[in-house]
């Protein structure tokens, strides 16, 4: 895909120093876009991710994949769409969105699946994308999932049973850190998981360690202790500016104590207060029709409000 001014390519293993050193350097990326985060998975999806050059520089990424004649930007990934330069305009972005479409559509691709980056995650403005495919693509609004966010410079008060959660705790004595064993944390997380839900963790274990190994600053995992005894713990996504729960989990003791609520305001208030954002994630499902009512409630009642992370489709 290349008219002299724009040039799209395919990404393959030979430009992965280049696509990662981009990826870091961009205005809406973050670690999961880079080839050490995205790969670990990569035999469960065809890739097709792009490259996008303005005048032989490296303009804009779009992680994807492909099933069947549809391009899905990662279905692997829980956001991403377009990752942008600074320097990128919404004049480029337009004529980047319609080359990109012209070029699938050659490749007899019919349908493009697009998760666009939430705005939290953005390091200055970038929501170019937004606007080059409401001007280029007939899309429709696919998912709207909501997420419950914090802004840690600026907290809403917690609510009572939250509160009342976090005495208990103190009272008991839990003690909150970081902690290396996420072999504990796993057991009880899968058990949560399979007996409340039927399902299993995104990540294995075997998943999680390596993928804590590559970015040791970037997931880490938090417990709360009671007498030696880990009786809950949240794995966390640190971003630039965003604290991400991946993962919170407890024992029916640790639930009863209340060690989420004082893991959660030890992530506020001692770990990371310097952070701008706290985002608990999605408590939407069946694609993004159903509300988890009571999963919403509790992250709520820790002040965090709705940040919606939506979902575009368009066809070629």
């Amino acid at each position: 895909m290349n008219d002299g001014t724009v040039e799209i390519v395919r990404y393959d293993a030979s430009r992965r120093s280049e696509w990662n050193r981009f990826v870091a350097q961009s205005k809406n990326g973050t670690f999961l876009f880079d080839r050490n985060y995205m790969d670990y998975h990569s035999d469960r999806f065809a890739d097709h991710s792009l490259m996008c050059y303005v005048k032989g520089r490296l303009y804009a990424l779009l992680p994807a994949n492909i099933r069947e004649d549809t391009l899905f930007s990662h279905q692997g990934l829980t956001y991403g769409g377009l990752v942008m330069s600074a320097h990128c305009t919404t004049v480029h972005l337009m004529e980047i969105v319609r080359k990109m479409n012209e070029g699938l559509r050659e490749e007899g691709i019919r349908r493009v699946v697009y998760k666009a980056v939430p705005w939290i995650y953005h390091l200055v403005p970038a929501e170019e994308d937004l606007y080059a495919i409401h001007h280029e693509c007939r899309y429709t609004l696919l998912e709207r999932d909501i997420s419950s966010t914090v802004m840690l410079q600026r907290p809403l008060g917690w609510k009572k049973d939250r509160r009342h959660g976090l005495k208990k705790a103190t009272e008991s004595g839990i003690a909150v850190g970081q902690s290396a064993d996420y072999a504990t944390f796993w057991n009880i997380l899968t058990h949560n998981l399979e007996t409340c839900h039927g399902v299993s963790p995104v990540h294995s274990l075997n998943e999680i360690l390596l993928l804590q190994q590559r970015f040791p600053h970037n997931i880490m995992l938090f417990a709360g202790h009671k007498d030696g005894e880990m009786l809950g713990g949240c794995v966390v996504y640190v971003t630039p500016q965003v604290v991400h729960a991946q993962y919170i989990s407890a024992t029916p003791e640790g639930k009863r104590l209340g060690v989420v609520d004082a893991i959660i305001h030890h992530l506020f208030f001692e770990t990371f207060p310097q952070f701008t954002y706290f985002d608990f994630g999605k408590s939407t499902e069946q694609h993004s029709d159903t509300l988890n009512e009571n999963l919403i409630y509790q992250k709520e009642g820790f002040g965090a409000r709705g940040v919606c992370y939506d979902t575009y489709a368009w066809e070629l």
